[in-house]
């Protein structure tokens, strides 16, 4: 999945091995209690909430994405304080270039603080792509991250993404604290892809921030790092990893020697059988305890965190006799039916993502967008169980007779598929003829992967 960040010596790498690192397993508490899948969708499509009460700057209009804010020590009395934002390419409006598509962007921060002249940095900057459907992608395709030193203190932040394609803007406000960093100290723990620690305030941090802290279930690690600063003695320093109803799924202990100014500490979580939900990551006790939320989700690129919800997404997907299997299957054994659903659905096992999975999801996001106005879900209904299952017609034609009510025909070439809808009551509440849903499953049928 390309990434674009403002620091380009940067990679998202979540395979890096760190001496420091703090490896163990969790266990798994039990599936977390779901929504109505229809609500699961909406969380799937719309995860501001979601990562609002996670702590994190969410922007919902104009140009959607999703921000946080990360602060380590300087040089001198200054702070490093690290400005992350993920967003995806449908955030964007595209144009043609060539064989190419792309969207072009500003960025700005604004941090100010009372009696201080305001800290003002912008960055221009164009995402290029291949294909029209590269333009849709609505997973995590974008990553801008942006350094800035600044002085303790209390900062209004603010950025701001303009779409300059379109007159779109996205923005987000909060007021953060650049904090003092004092001897036997920590810094808050941070989600990242990627990280080189760091022995020295003067020393850069070479860091790609996991913006949202979302992780795949029963796939990815978590890293989590941490600085600790000045210690004039050894000093071990408890952490904690607690689900959604505050249960313990994780627990170790940093040990910090104080034989360097920094001490980089990087926490690794390797799930087993990870719990789905949101995580509360707690480093150090009492007043200089610091947390971190992160989420587990079947994907990275979906927020889906109930097991039967995600079944009941999947209904249109074309593999229903495993889908039935893992609805049917005791709970220790849908992690190792989720896994190789996951592994033989992928086009393409030399990524981590599961295109097939994406693109699908994507599909349900524009039915549901598109089809409205039925009484239940764009996906649910019968023009939208046709686009998530096949895509977009080659043709859309208005084939409505006299007096009949409203007809649309959609053709589909490659598969030699024409199926008709009708709207009898002119409301707009389109059903297929008999006929066209008999030639759709014998398409559908035809066309179900074979298990590998």
């Amino acid at each position: 999945m390309p990434r674009h960040s403002t620091t380009p010596t940067l990679a998202v790498l979540a395979t890096l091995l760190l001496g420091a690192a703090a490896c163990t397993t969790w266990q798994r508490i039990g599936d977390t209690p779901g929504a109505s899948p229809d609500q699961s969708l909406l969380q799937i499509f719309n995860p501001g909430p979601l990562y609002t009460g996670m702590g994190r700057l969410v922007s919902s209009e104009g140009v959607p994405f999703i921000a946080t804010a990360a602060t380590v020590p300087g040089p001198g009395d200054s702070a490093r304080v690290l400005l992350g934002i993920s967003l995806s390419n449908r955030a964007f409006v595209f144009e043609r270039a060539g064989e190419s598509h792309v969207a072009r962007y500003r960025v700005e921060y604004d941090l100010t603080r009372a009696g201080a002249a305001p800290t003002r940095i912008a960055r221009d900057g164009e995402v290029r792509v291949p294909s029209i459907q590269e333009t849709l992608r609505n997973d995590e395709t974008i990553l801008l991250q942006q350094e800035v030193l600044l002085p303790p203190g209390s900062y209004e932040l603010a950025i701001r993404i303009a779409d300059r394609n379109a007159t779109n803007v996205g923005r987000v406000q909060r007021t953060i604290t650049v904090p003092n960093y004092t001897p036997g100290t920590i810094s808050a723990p941070m989600l990242v892809y990627d990280v080189v620690g760091r022995g020295s305030p003067s020393d850069s941090l070479g860091v790609v921030i996991n913006t949202r802290g979302s992780i795949a279930y029963g796939g990815d690690t978590l890293l989590v790092y941490v600085e600790g600063y000045r210690f004039n003695t050894p000093t071990s320093v408890p952490v904690e990893v607690r689900d959604e109803t505050d249960s313990l799924v994780y627990q170790t202990r940093l040990e910090f020697t104080g034989s360097s100014p920094i001490e980089s500490k990087i926490i690794r979580l390797t799930p087993t059988e990870a719990p789905l939900g949101r995580l509360e990551v707690i480093v150090g006790s009492g007043p200089g305890m610091q947390k971190v939320a992160a989420l587990v989700s079947f994907s990275g690129n979906w927020v889906v965190t109930n097991f039967d919800d995600l079944l009941t997404l999947l209904r249109f997907f074309g593999e229903d006799n495993r889908v039935d299997q893992m609805r049917d299957a005791p709970a220790d054994r849908r992690l190792e039916l989720w896994r190789d659903f996951f592994r033989t659905t992928d086009p393409n096992r030399q990524t981590p993502e599961n295109e097939a999975l994406d693109a699908y999801f994507a599909r349900i996001s524009i039915a549901n967008q598109r089809f409205t106005g039925e009484g239940i879900s764009g996906w649910r209904t019968d023009r939208g169980e046709v686009f998530v299952t096949f895509g977009p017609p080659d043709e859309s034609i208005d084939a409505t007779p006299r007096q009949q009510g409203r007809f649309v025909q959609w053709i589909y070439n490659e598969l030699r598929l024409s199926l008709v809808f009708q709207d009898p009551s002119g409301f707009g509440r389109f059903r297929m003829l008999p006929e066209s849903r008999a030639d759709f499953e014998r398409v559908r049928n035809r066309l179900i992967r074979p298990v590998q």
